[in-house]
C-alpha cells in the first residue's frame, strides 16, 4: 500500500512505513537513538524488550535498510491526511463498555484496572525537508497537544491512571538528497515552517477524538461512581439503614436497587451528581481561587442545595424531609465521603427511599 509517497507494508505481526529516500526521525521508540536517519519505521507486535523487538524488526525490515522499531501490544491503526501531513494513530486498548442494566453502561476490563492500558500513539510524517531543530519543536508541540486534549476530557480517575502510560511518538520528515556525498544535517537547506499556520495541535485533537470513537470508549455516571469508590450495594445498604419498624427483605432490597438505577437515568439527577463530583475535584485541588473550602467550610451550603435538589427531583417534597435525616445520620458509606459527595449521595438515597414508599 502507498500512502503519501510512503510504502506501507502490513503483516500480522507488524507494520513497516518505508521511505527509500530515508526519513529524518525523532522518536521515543524502543529501538532508536532519539534522532535518526532511517529508511524504515517498524511497529512490531511484541513485548517491550529491546533485544526481541530488534530481532523481529531485522526480520521484517523492508529491503534490509536502516530502521527504528517500536514494540507494542496492538498494531491496530488508522491514518488521517492533512495536505503534506500524514498521521498514523495506533490504538492499544484493554477497556470495553458493557451493559450494566437495560439503560446503564459501565467501562470494564478483563485485565482489571490495575493492569489494563489504553494507549493512543502517533507516527506523524511531514512531506517536507525539515531541520532537526524544527522537528524537535514539532515533537514538543505534539506532546503538549496530546496531554492538553486528554486532560480536558476529565475522565474518571481509574481511566486517567491507565491512559497513555506506554504510548509512543515519532515525527518524520524528508531529508535533503545529497547526490552521493555524505549528508551533513547541520548544514543543509530546509523548508521553513510557519508554526502559527502549521497547527499540528488541531490535527492531533481530531485523531484522538476519532480514536475514542473507533474504540467505542465512552464514560458515564457509573464510571465516575467507580472512580470515587462508590458501589451500588453500598448505597443500597446506606439507604436501608435508617428504616424504622420495617423488615429489610430481599424484595425491599431489590426495589431500592431498581429505584437507584431508575434515578440514574434521569438527566436532571445525572447533571446534579456530575456538578457535585466536578466541584469536589476543583475544591480538593484548590482550582478556584475564591472558593477555599478549608477556610470557609461553615459558609458552604451548595452541597446541601444540590443534595436537596436531587432528592426533590426523585420523590418531591417528602424526600426533602428524608434528606435531613440521612445527612445528619450519615449512614454507611455516606459517613466516609468528602465534602460535596456526602450530601449528594444522601440526597440520592433519601429520594429513592421516599419514592419506594410513596409508590
Amino acid at each position: 500500500m502507498c500512502e503519501n509517497n510512503l510504502n506501507i507494508i502490513e503483516k500480522d505481526y507488524g507494520i513497516c512505513i518505508n521511505n527509500p529516500n530515508h526519513f529524518l526521525a525523532i522518536s521515543d521508540f524502543t529501538v532508536s537513538d532519539g534522532i535518526d536517519i532511517v529508511e524504515n519505521i517498524n511497529i512490531i507486535k511484541a513485548k517491550d524488550k529491546f533485544e526481541k523487538t530488534a530481532k523481529k524488526a531485522e526480520t521484517f525490515n523492508q529491503g534490509n535498510g536502516s530502521y527504528i522499531a517500536q514494540a507494542t501490544d496492538s498494531i491496530s491503526y488508522f491514518t488521517n491526511n492533512y495536505g503534506d501531513v500524514t498521521i498514523f494513530t495506533f490504538m492499544a486498548n484493554d477497556v470495553f463498555v458493557q451493559d450494566f442494566t437495560n439503560q446503564l453502561k459501565v467501562a470494564n476490563s478483563k485485565k482489571g484496572f490495575q493492569k489494563a492500558k489504553i494507549n493512543l500513539s502517533h507516527i506523524i510524517y511531514i512531506n517536507k525537508i525539515i531541520s532537526p531543530k524544527d522537528l524537535i519543536k514539532l515533537y514538543k508541540n505534539v506532546t503538549k497537544a496530546k496531554a492538553k486534549f486528554l486532560a480536558s476530557l476529565n475522565l474518571p480517575l481509574h481511566i486517567e491512571n491507565i491512559l497513555n502510560t506506554d504510548d509512543f511518538l515519532a515525527i518524520l520528515s524528508n531529508i535533503p538528497q545529497n547526490k552521493g556525498e555524505s549528508l551533513d544535517i547541520n548544514n543543509c537547506e530546509y523548508d521553513e515552517i510557519d508554526f502559527n499556520e502549521f497547527n499540528i495541535a488541531e490535527a492531533i485533537e481530531i485523531t484522538l477524538e476519532e480514536a475514542f470513537k473507533r474504540l467505542d470508549l465512552t464514560f458515564g455516571i457509573l464510571d465516575y461512581f467507580v472512580a470515587e469508590g462508590i458501589l451500588i450495594g453500598d448505597l443500597i445498604e446506606a439507604g436501608l439503614e435508617l428504616l424504622d419498624d420495617v423488615d429489610i427483605t430481599e424484595e425491599l432490597t431489590k426495589k431500592m436497587e431498581a429505584q437507584i438505577f431508575k434515578s440514574l437515568t434521569d438527566i436532571n439527577v445525572i447533571t446534579l451528581l456530575f456538578a457535585a463530583i466536578r466541584l469536589e475535584q476543583d475544591l480538593t485541588n484548590n482550582r478556584i481561587r475564591e472558593a477555599d473550602a478549608g477556610d470557609n467550610i461553615s459558609y458552604l451550603h451548595a452541597d446541601k442545595v444540590l443534595g436537596l435538589a436531587i432528592s426533590n427531583q426523585i420523590a418531591g417534597t417528602s424526600a426533602i424531609f428524608n434528606f435531613k435525616r440521612y445527612i445528619e445520620a450519615k449512614p454507611g458509606i455516606i459517613f466516609g465521603l468528602p465534602l460535596m459527595l456526602d450530601d449528594i449521595f444522601a440526597g440520592l438515597i433519601a429520594g429513592c427511599i421516599s419514592k419506594i414508599f410513596d409508590d
